[in-house]
């Protein structure tokens, strides 16, 4: 009896939700910035976020079992958009 690839679901246990504060103080930690200093539509890239540090962000806010893609956050890298992002799959969640 093979197991199936649509059988196999990721088992986790769900985080307390994401809020926007807590995405700033990441990404600022991340940059070894004050969270003050980033600004919801400043860029992270011209901030100094590289991809390697946006994918370590991405995973850890998945780890709660929120299924967030990188390519999405590629796309609009300010603390507003990846918040758009979050917010609108929290809801979905819930």
């Amino acid at each position: 009896m093979a197991i199936e690839p649509g059988d196999i679901r990721r088992i986790v246990t769900p985080a307390a939700p994401i809020t926007r504060e807590r995405m700033r103080a990441d990404i600022a930690r991340m940059l070894h910035e004050d969270p003050d200093e980033i600004g919801g539509d400043d860029s992270l890239m011209d901030l100094g976020l590289d991809s390697m540090r946006a994918m370590n962000l991405v995973l850890a806010w998945s780890e709660g079992g929120l299924e967030l893609e990188f390519s999405d956050f590629a796309e609009t890298p300010t603390l507003n958009g990846w918040w758009a992002l979050v917010s609108a799959k929290q809801a979905a969640r819930a």
